[in-house]
């Protein structure tokens, strides 16, 4: 029969679970695996410095030979700390939920307490996973937000920076113009490259994270079916394509799948959200456990622990956390639009 004395192995230690934690499969979700968004980041520090500097290229006036060169102004830099944030949850495990484990077989008691300690932590982060998912998707709009709503951090604001207003694509319009959407598509995709002020280079493709209606309108629309009429893509745009992406006037347009509620972590049914991949203007830190055992150590994406019931001895709780900042520093190119 195991008893609580089983959780004072060193295999549920601090540094134990936190390495168990990253072999625990996740929930999957588009923007955490997405290659190129985000640029991981492991800092030693709670608070991080981003630096910003004024170095756009400029025209040189000519100037007669002999002459004196033009001294070029020194760069303006500000540098400004903000704040890592903090994700905790727990599960709490009762004597009694373990008091009935018989070892069986080859499994011993403590092999059985392990499985039932990974059933908690999987849970947990499936939970932290989603909470990421809902910052990455915050972080490509320009505003963080917290599990509630609350913005934690609008970048757009931080850096004094705008983003362009929400362009209509005008998607239900019955007898559109020739060309009207890769017009518009043509003005997001110089709005973006623009606003980057050549930074990721050649490197850059931009990614439109669409709702549903915006979706169906688009793919339906007669000048993208038109386009793709000889092509490999007019299969699937016949079958129904739903949740699935293709690139069209130089944007890859995604049909974003959210949570199945449609609002927790979601695309509005009528919005777009474009930004640039490749770029490396969506840097991610991970700060250090507060614990001392990781102390001034490089930050890890999860932690993962054990807190005893000292008093009792009734209880243990697995812990989980993560110390995240996902930044954009460059939120005016980044772009949005409407279905109609």
């Amino acid at each position: 029969m195991a008893t609580m004395d089983v959780f004072k192995n060193d295999v549920f230690s601090a540094v134990s679970l936190t390495a168990a934690v990253d072999k625990i499969g996740y929930v999957p979700g588009f923007l955490s695996s997405l290659p190129g968004l985000y640029v991981p980041t492991p800092v030693r520090t709670t608070d991080v410095f981003i630096e910003e500097r004024s170095n756009a290229p400029a025209l040189i006036q000519t100037s007669p030979r002999g002459a004196p060169p033009k001294q070029k102004a020194r760069e303006l830099r500000t540098a400004r700390s903000f704040q890592t944030l903090r994700l905790a949850q727990s599960s709490t495990i009762q004597s009694s939920e373990i008091q009935n484990i018989r070892a069986f077989g080859s499994e011993t008691e403590l092999e059985q307490v392990q499985v039932e300690v990974a059933r908690r932590l999987s849970l947990m982060r499936a939970d932290m996973e989603l909470t990421r998912e809902n910052m990455l998707l915050g972080m490509v709009q320009g505003v963080v937000t917290d599990a509630d709503g609350t913005p934690l951090y609008n970048w757009a604001t931080e850096f004094q920076q705008t983003i362009p207003a929400e362009l209509d694509f005008d998607l239900d319009n019955a007898a559109p113009a020739s060309g009207v959407v890769r017009k518009k598509c043509n003005e997001v995709v110089r709005s973006i490259t623009r606003g980057l002020k050549g930074m990721g280079g050649n490197a850059v493709r931009i990614v439109g994270l669409c709702g549903d209606a915006f979706w169906d309108d688009l793919t339906a629309h007669s000048e993208v079916r038109e386009t793709f009429l000889n092509t490999q893509m007019a299969a699937s745009l016949r079958e129904g394509n739903a949740f699935e992406q293709f690139t069209f006037g130089g944007i890859t347009f995604v049909n974003y799948r959210g949570t199945d509620d449609g609002s927790t972590v979601a695309i509005g049914t009528d919005k777009c959200k474009f930004f640039p991949l490749n770029a490396g203007i969506f840097p991610m830190a991970f700060a250090p456990a507060e614990p001392f055992d990781f102390a001034n150590t490089l930050g890890r994406e999860f932690y993962s622990w054990m807190v005893y019931d000292r008093d009792r001895n009734m209880w243990v709780q697995p812990e989980m956390y993560s110390y995240p900042l996902p930044v954009c520093v460059m939120p005016q190119a980044l772009h949005r639009a409407k279905r109609t």
